[in-house]
C-alpha cells in the first residue's frame, strides 16, 4: 500500500483544464442515465403512444399471424375492439373460425369484417403466400402483425436441440415472417402510411444459452425489423419491435400471472396502447411496453450489460434450471402411464 501511494504521490498533477473536461464528461454521462430513467418512468406510467388511427380510419384493414392463441388471439381481439376489420393467419382452421365467428357476434353493431386463412408456415409453402396476397388483395391494410412463432419445447442445448425443431424454428420466425412481411408491405408502401409490429424477445434482445436457435432467430428480427424500420419511414409506414418477457401463454407454458409475468390481455393492451414509446432504449425502433420488463430491460442495459458474461450467465442458469424441472415433470408424467 505505501508503495502504491508513493507511486501516485510521485506522478504529475491533473491540470486545471483537464479536471474541468473529466468533470464535464462525468456530468454528461450522469444527465444521460438520469434522462433515460425519466423517460422510463414517463413511457411507463404517463404517456400514451402512438393513436392507431393514425394508421387508418374505422373499417380499414389488420392482418395478424398465429392470430388463433395467445397473443395473436389478443392482438385480433383488441383490433376488433377498435374498429379494424381483421385478416387472420394461423395453422388451424377450426380454430380460426371459432374466434372470427365469436368477434363477428360480439362486434355485430360495428359492422365487423373477418377473412381467414389456414397455413402451416412450417411447411413454406409458396402457394400459402400466394393465397394471402390473394385474400388482401385490394383491402386497406393498415397495420400488420407479425405475431406467428415457435419456440423449443422445453429449454435444450443447441448440440441436442432435434433438427426438426431446429428447422421450424427458423422457417417460421425468420422465413415466415420475412415472406408475410413482403405480401402486407406492399400496401403500407402504396397508401403512405401503416405499422408493422413484430413481435420480439428477450430471448433475442440478449443471448440466451439453452434456447440458442430461438435466441439467434428473435436477434435475426431484431435487426432485420431495425433496416425496414429505416427504409419503410421513407413511405412514412411505421415499424416497430415489441420486446416481451415471460406472459402466460401456451409457448412460454406459464400459467400464473405475477409482477413479472403479465397475462396476455393485458401485455396486447399495453402494446397497443404504447406504440413507439422506446427512447430510453439502446436499440431503435423497439420498445418494452409491458412497465416491470421495461424496469428490468432498463436495469439490465445499464448496470451489467445486456451482452456482458453476468447477463447471460444468469440467462443459462435459469434456463438450465427450467430444463431440469421439465425433466423431472416428463419423469412423473411418464410414470403415470
Amino acid at each position: 500500500m505505501e508503495k502504491i501511494q508513493q507511486y501516485l504521490a510521485q506522478l504529475p498533477p491533473v491540470p486545471q483544464s483537464a479536471q474541468w473536461v473529466l468533470a464535464g464528461v462525468g456530468a454528461l454521462c450522469l444527465a444521460s442515465k438520469l434522462l433515460s430513467y425519466l423517460r422510463l418512468v414517463l413511457s411507463a406510467f404517463v404517456l400514451s403512444g402512438v393513436n392507431l388511427r393514425k394508421y387508418g380510419k374505422a373499417g380499414s384493414w389488420a392482418v395478424v399471424t398465429g392470430a388463433s392463441d395467445g397473443l395473436g388471439k389478443e392482438f385480433a381481439s383488441q383490433l376488433a375492439a377498435k374498429g379494424f376489420n381483421l385478416v387472420l393467419v394461423s395453422r388451424t382452421q377450426s380454430k380460426l373460425d371459432s374466434l372470427a365467428k365469436e368477434l363477428e357476434q360480439k362486434y355485430t353493431g360495428k359492422g365487423l369484417q373477418v377473412k381467414t386463412l389456414a397455413m402451416d408456415f412450417s411447411r413454406d409453402d409458396d402457394g400459402d403466400y400466394e393465397r394471402l396476397g390473394e385474400l388482401v388483395r385490394g383491402l386497406d391494410v393498415a397495420i400488420l402483425i407479425n405475431n406467428v412463432g415457435q419456440s423449443h419445447s422445453i429449454p435444450v442445448s443447441f448440440l441436442e436441440t432435434p433438427t426438426e425443431e431446429l428447422q421450424n424454428i427458423i422457417t417460421i420466425n425468420c422465413i415466415g415472417t420475412l415472406k408475410v412481411t413482403q405480401v402486407v408491405g406492399p400496401i403500407l408502401k402504396a397508401r403512405k402510411r401503416g405499422l408493422i409490429l413484430t413481435m420480439g424477445s428477450f430471448a433475442g434482445w440478449t443471448p440466451t444459452p439453452y434456447l440458442a436457435t430461438y435466441s439467434g432467430s428473435k436477434a435475426f428480427l431484431q435487426q432485420w425489423s431495425n433496416a425496414l424500420a429505416s427504409e419503410m419511414a421513407d413511405d412514412h409506414v411505421d415499424v416497430q419491435l415489441v420486446l416481451s418477457h415471460l406472459v402466460t401463454t401456451a409457448m412460454s407454458k406459464v400459467r400464473r400471472p405475477s409482477l413479472l409475468v403479465p397475462t396476455a390481455r393485458g401485455f396486447v393492451r399495453s402494446a397497443l396502447g404504447k406504440v413507439g414509446l422506446g427512447g430510453y432504449q439502446s436499440t431503435p425502433n423497439t420498445y418494452t411496453p409491458w412497465w416491470s420488463h421495461s424496469f428490468m430491460l432498463w436495469l439490465i442495459e445499464n448496470v451489467p450489460g445486456v451482452n456482458s458474461p453476468v447477463t447471460i450467465w444468469q440467462n443459462k442458469k435459469m434456463h438450465m434450471d427450467i430444463r431440469k424441472r421439465a425433466l423431472r415433470k416428463r419423469e412423473r408424467d411418464a410414470k403415470k402411464q
